[in-house]
């Protein structure tokens, strides 16, 4: 009788001593990582754009004052459109890094549009306060935008050259190096 409840016992310290063990060698490594003499880089998170040509869509939708714009209007400048909402988190990532990139290239022929996917208006009229937009924002409440970019994902974002060609697509949230990285060439162009 002694020796079966001395079973379960050395049994459990066994599982206890190899999960001990686990952890010791996980904190081993974590701890070789951060050491290492090797230089860490910096996992970029963004994503990377498709490279296409073809023809931008013809869309036109209205401001948050009502006002109609047509992407047509802007034949001659690089325009980067950015599909959103206010519920999509890397959305919210994106904007300031938006904000920056316009604001240091819109003197060189660089826009953004961005076109709120569906949101009610006061929503997204409340958002471009509280982020402090000063780039174009279009009201989408039927998602044609959507239907005429052939996505349904968010965020989603095209460039559009001078000459009114789509050359890059993205979809997921963009940051400042990859902004860098592809935009910028083609506003140098």
């Amino acid at each position: 009788m002694h020796n079966q409840t001395s079973f379960p016992r050395i049994l459990a310290f066994i599982v206890i001593g190899i999960g001990l063990i686990a952890v010791g060698v996980a904190a081993m490594a974590l701890l070789t990582l951060r050491h290492s003499p090797w230089p860490q880089v910096e996992r970029e998170t963004s994503a990377i754009p498709a490279k296409v040509d073809y023809a931008a869509p013809a869309l036109t939708l209205n401001d948050l004052e009502g006002n109609p714009h047509s992407l047509d209007d802007y034949l001659g400048q690089v325009v980067l459109v950015n599909l959103w909402a206010t519920w999509c988190p890397p959305c919210l990532e994106e904007m300031p890094v938006f904000e920056s990139f316009y604001r240091d290239h819109s003197a060189g022929g660089f826009l953004i549009i961005a076109i709120n996917d569906g949101d009610p208006l006061s929503d997204a009229q409340e958002f471009v306060e509280n982020y402090g937009l000063t780039f174009p924002v279009w009201s989408d409440p039927q998602y044609l935008s959507e239907q005429t970019f052939e996505t349904m994902n968010l965020p989603s974002s095209y460039v559009i050259d001078r000459q009114g060609r789509v050359r890059l697509r993205w979809v997921g949230a963009i940051s400042r190096a990859m902004l860098d990285q592809y935009v910028v060439p083609i506003i140098e162009e």
